[in-house]
């Protein structure tokens, strides 16, 4: 009864065969690329571009996206090879399942589930201040009590519209998956299309003068004092600044939250109709065509305005409002509310498919993962993911600052997916690969090392925050999934007990 146990790739593989888990197998690898576009390109573009430039990089904000892109970059070739070689829903759950053990299994899942549902969450509340940007545009204005948080309205006490926004997309995502894709289809077309306006028509805007000095000079940071200074200036003696180089890294760890979303496609692994080959398209072209708008976008808002004078809250929007262009910035706010629809869906996709993924491993209870007949969804967890995501939206991120939560779940589970690559390959070289990380194990070592500096660059607050979500995600595996997971019933890889057997 060791918690290292592994279940082999064929066992995992066989229990999708099973009709009261099956999923809808649908999806293409230009599904999984918009999809993958769907839920990356949102909250970076339209809301933490002009938070992370204001308080970090200035113009170099630049780089730091730059910088968190060559992370996910690493990072995505390890879920490529993962996605393509173990194509089974839950993501880095599943692989590490697979190579590192079921404990650290399960601190993935957790850590995923703190990722995605937290993401969803703090994407709804940015989504929530530009669709409150167009209710003013057409004279209708909410109660202060009900409407997003501000520092315009610091009185928002629950977020009626991130409310709504998930109750409206859960019963879509537990309606079915291609249906969801549709819809997708569609709002990641108008968000690309907004996307492209605001860099061409902002360069009509651009001065110069803006950009100077493109990397302000450091200056003592008094956000960085005590448990909320990056934990490596704590270790390292740093003196807290923000801009300079330490505000470039440091930016570079905020606005890595923007991407985060091709990981969310391996989750889907699955559902995918040739996930050997579709896989690795649709998380390396999603990856590579929204850093390419990340940049451009990035470059043109600093240029419009000055670093200092964004709007942290709706950047895009408002810097059209600054320039005299209030028609642009309603048009900004359309494709915005669109834009994060996407974002807000395709991360509750994800956090119930591994949800899906541990309750099939009995890792949880397995009743809430049985997926519906007629939509071939798990519709119990998916109502329950929305219940917590909608909680997190509508009242828990008007109280607490979640981003950076979100970013140190991701990168924990980017870590341990990029170890997991050459141990894998180590230990099961006869598996065929579709696609291969090259120049194993450098490469994938580079990837966790950066991953884990991006870490290191995050508040002592966050840590703390994080550990005791761990520590409670141990207490539930000792005392549920410990006990009662398949490789505790001894199962077999030609004998899997049945899922359906109380």
């Amino acid at each position: 009864m060791s918690v290292m146990r592994t279940k082999s790739i064929e066992q995992s593989i066989k229990e999708t065969d099973d009709p009261d888990y099956a999923l809808k197998k649908s999806l293409s690898w230009l599904d999984l690329t918009v999809f993958g576009i769907g839920v990356i390109i949102g909250a970076g573009i339209f809301t933490f571009t002009g938070k992370a430039a204001q308080a970090y990089g200035g113009p170099a904000i630049v780089i730091s996206f730059v910088i968190a892109a060559v992370v996910c970059a690493l990072a995505a070739l390890c879920y490529a090879e993962f996605a393509s070689t173990v194509p089974v829903s839950g993501s880095a759950y599943t692989f590490s399942y697979a190579s590192l053990g079921e404990l650290v299994a399960w601190i993935i899942g957790w850590d995923l589930l703190l990722e995605l549902a937290l993401g969803a969450g703090v994407v709804s509340q940015g989504w929530s201040h530009y669709a409150n940007l167009l209710l003013n545009t057409m004279g209708i204005t909410l109660p202060d009590v009900l409407a997003p948080q501000s520092k315009t309205n610091p009185g928002g006490q629950f977020n009626l519209l991130a409310f709504l926004l998930i109750a409206v997309l859960t019963a879509l995502v537990a309606w079915g998956i291609k249906e969801s894709m549709r819809v997708n289809l569609v709002l990641v077309g108008i968000k690309l299309f907004i996307v492209l306006f605001v860099i061409v028509a902002g360069l009509a805007y651009v001065k110069t003068a803006n950009y100077h000095p493109f990397i302000p000079p450091a200056k003592p940071g008094a956000p960085g004092q005590g448990i909320t200074q990056p934990l490596i200036q704590a270790m390292l003696g740093f003196t807290p600044t923000t801009y300079g180089l330490g505000g470039i890294f440091a930016g570079a760890s905020i606005v890595f939250f923007a991407y985060i979303g091709f990981d969310v496609v391996a989750t889907t692994a699955e559902e995918a109709k040739n996930p050997q080959r579709d896989l690795p398209i649709g998380i390396l072209a999603s990856l590579v065509i929204c850093t390419i708008l990340y940049v451009a976008v990035a470059f043109v808002i600093t240029g419009m305005v000055k670093y200092n004078k964004i709007d942290p809250d709706a950047a895009l929007a408002t810097a059209f409002k600054d320039v005299g262009k209030s028609g642009f910035a309603t048009i900004v706010s359309c494709g915005a509310v669109a834009g994060l629809t996407t974002v807000v869906m395709t991360l509750i996709i994800g956090a119930t498919r591994v949800l899906f993924a541990m309750c099939r491993d009995w890792l949880l209870p397995r009743g809430l993962g049985r997926t519906n007949p007629k939509t071939g969804t798990p519709v119990r967890i998916t109502i329950f993911v929305g219940l917590a995501v909608a909680f997190i939206g509508a009242y828990v991120g008007n109280h607490i600052d979640l981003e950076e939560m979100v970013n140190i779940g991701t990168l924990a589970a980017f870590t341990l997916v990029s170890i997991a690559v050459p141990i894998l390959r180590h230990k099961r070289p006869d598996l065929p690969r579709a696609f291969r990380v090259p120049w194993s194990p450098v490469l994938p070592t580079l990837a966790a090392l950066a991953s884990l500096y991006l870490m290191l660059n995050l508040s002592i607050e966050t840590w703390i925050r994080f550990l005791v979500w761990m520590a409670l995600g141990f207490v539930v595996y000792f005392s549920y999934g410990y006990r009662k997971s398949r490789l505790a019933r001894r199962a077999e890889e030609e004998r899997v007990p049945s899922l359906t057997r109380t």
